[in-house]
């Protein structure tokens, strides 16, 4: 059985092998049991890396050596690998979330924030602002402000953009509200989806039916992210998001959403 190169290219990536690796896994599949110098002429990989190529993917669960003589090896179903896979996958995971976890706990992590502190107040304030471009990285900004925010949440967007919301962010928005925070939502209600998005966000956040013009969000009266482009204009890869720590300008903006909002 030949494996065309694309194949065995995708292969690698998913299940974190070596071209020999999964040159001999591949020729195993097609032919269920050999021996290892049957699939070395198989897979073209030499006889003097099949064994350690062999050893390997033993190791990793993708085998089986049966035994007797000559050494035989069987393979394993796919759907099971995948099973093994993707458990190895969440454990490591869990084990490094859990370390990174711990280390919160450690004094490290206080003076890592206090070196911190101490070097925002050093900062150039016309320095602390960034340009998101594709709406996924605006997005994840966005998430990341609403769960750091103290006191409120101000959002002034579109009829699309509330929508929008509603599925990207309505975790966020959920505990951002069981923290105490103070979330209104500015955006016209023309069609039945758009009040239908507003009305499952209504359970977190104060909703208005009303048109800004504008797509922005202002936390805490300091931090604002503001779209560039007119929503009719722009799609997830070309969305652009400015974002600057500007109580100044912040102020001036939640000035603005008052009188609307009002």
């Amino acid at each position: 059985m030949i494996v065309s190169e694309s194949l065995l290219k995708k292969l690698r990536s998913a299940f974190n092998l070596n071209i020999y690796e999964v040159k001999v896994w591949t020729a195993l599949l097609s032919k269920g049991s050999a021996t290892a110098g049957e699939l070395s002429d198989m897979s073209n990989v030499p006889r003097s890396r099949s064994y350690d190529v062999l050893e390997s993917l033993e190791k990793k669960g993708f085998i089986i050596m049966k035994l007797g003589r000559p050494i035989k090896y069987l393979a394993v179903s796919p759907s099971e690998i995948v099973i093994r896979v993707k458990k190895g996958i969440h454990d490591k995971a869990e084990d490094e979330i859990k370390g990174v976890d711990e280390v919160q706990k450690t004094d490290v992590f206080e003076e890592l924030n206090l070196l911190f502190k101490q070097g925002v107040t050093h900062v150039d304030p016309t320095t602390i602002s960034g340009s998101f471009k594709g709406r996924n990285n605006v997005y994840d900004h966005i998430i990341n402000l609403m769960a750091n925010a103290e006191q409120e949440v101000l959002i002034a967007t579109t009829e699309s953009g509330i929508i929008r919301k509603l599925e990207s962010m309505k975790n966020t928005i959920k505990k951002a509200h069981a923290n105490k925070i103070n979330i209104r939502i500015a955006a016209p209600l023309k069609t039945d989806r758009g009040r239908k998005a507003a009305e499952e966000l209504k359970e977190y956040a104060q909703i208005k039916d009303v048109d800004l013009n504008s797509r922005f969000v202002v936390v805490d009266g300091k931090h604002i992210m503001f779209m560039v482009n007119d929503d009719k204009g722009s799609n997830e890869v070309s969305d652009v998001g400015i974002w600057v720590n500007t109580p100044f300008f912040a102020q001036t903006l939640k000035a603005l959403f008052e009188n609307v909002w009002k």
